[in-house]
């Protein structure tokens, strides 16, 4: 990663692929297989090997919170972006007349537990104004019913990146709402600065390298009473095995109440490894590689007969550009026979550019769209 060496060397399966998916999933370095043959080793001690499920579980949390922004206590790990809405929207217990505010560029994980019949809030929808989320547009959404603004830092549909500081400036202002932040596209890839938002989440399959099954959740501890889950289990619980643990159960406060049974050991392995792996390389470092491979690529694509669905916004811009062709599949199929590898969701081709990426993989990519463009 960064250099043809440590490239080599570290994903030794990129060897003669150009690999622009990571947005969907990432691929790991060796480091990452390692920490899952070692869970293996351990689980084979048994209840002793526990005591170093533990150790990674502590070592995941601490990571996490370097990455965010957050102490090791703030952090919960539960088992994907999508259990942890879930047990967010169970923590703030939404009644009638609540409003919750999502946005049209948001991956449905953070979205659709507010448009389920069983939410009594009203969802109102912050819409995009040419694949851009302007900050204009959420201000008359807000409201004294306003109980949660919940958005992506970077959108999977376009690679649109939010300017976080003014949508928590206009939140506060115009309503008592928390700020829940998806840093899904985020975490990994460009450098964070979180301060603000009320609850952070993030999966772990995708720009930290590591792997599935593994939710990483922010409380910070001034927002613990909100965001305490009231989900069974026991993991969760203050004293789940106690005297009176069939009359009445208290959920650990904040980040806690989202792990709500037996950790994902084999996960947690790997999220550890992955998040060590970039910290090890350096946010700052992959950003400031794989940026100009970026900005270049995006720039290229605005030559060719296709409709850019990224907008031209340097500042809004981090590790995704997508765009739109009536020819797309058939696009997508010649590109993977070139084992040049991007994503093709419903017509939508999406370019996702790490710091395993090289200029050549770029020029390659370009060259074969323009060929497979006419």
């Amino acid at each position: 990663m960064l250099t043809a060496d440590t490239r080599r060397r570290d994903f030794p399966s990129l060897d003669g692929k150009a690999y622009f998916n990571s947005a969907a999933e990432g691929i790991p370095p060796l480091a990452v297989g390692e920490a899952i043959q070692q869970y293996f080793r351990d689980k084979q001690l048994g209840m002793d090997g526990r005591i170093p499920h533990a150790a990674q579980w502590n070592a995941a949390k601490a990571l996490t919170a370097e990455a965010i922004g957050l102490t090791p206590d703030e952090i919960g790990i539960c088992s994907c972006s999508s259990e942890a809405y879930n047990l967010a929207a169970l923590a703030l217990n939404l009644k009638t007349g609540d409003e919750v505010v999502v946005t049209d560029l948001d991956f449905p994980a953070s979205s659709t537990p507010w448009l389920q019949p069983s939410c009594a809030a009203t969802t109102r929808v912050w819409r995009n104004r040419g694949g851009a989320l302007r900050v204009e547009d959420l201000i008359p959404l807000l409201s004294a019913k306003t109980r949660l603004v919940t958005v992506s830092l970077v959108s999977f549909y376009n690679g649109f990146m939010v300017a976080l500081p003014p949508i928590i400036e206009s939140v506060r202002k115009y309503s008592p709402a928390l700020v829940a932040v998806d840093a899904t596209q985020a975490l990994g890839r460009v450098p964070l600065d979180l301060r603000g938002a009320d609850l952070i989440v993030s999966s772990t399959h995708k720009w930290i390298l590591a792997s599935h099954g593994g939710g990483l959740v922010g409380v910070p501890k001034e927002r613990a009473a909100e965001w305490t889950s009231t989900a069974g289990g026991w993991f969760n619980l203050e004293d789940a095995f106690g005297p009176k643990s069939f009359e009445t159960v208290k959920s650990k406060p904040g980040a806690a109440s989202f792990m709500v049974g037996m950790p994902n050991y084999p996960a947690l392995y790997a999220i550890r490894a992955g998040l060590e792996y970039i910290r090890g390389v350096g946010v700052t470092n992959i950003d400031a590689v794989a940026r100009p491979l970026v900005m270049h690529c995006l720039a290229e694509l605005r030559k060719l007969p296709v409709e850019v669905l990224t907008p031209n916004e340097p500042e809004h811009i981090a590790g995704i550009v997508t765009f739109k062709h009536p020819r797309a599949a058939e696009i997508h199929a010649r590109l993977h026979d070139a084992n040049i590898h991007v994503m093709n969701p419903s017509g939508r081709l999406r370019i996702a550019i790490h710091g395993y990426n090289t200029a050549e993989d770029v020029e390659q990519l370009l060259k074969e769209l323009k060929a497979a463009l006419g």
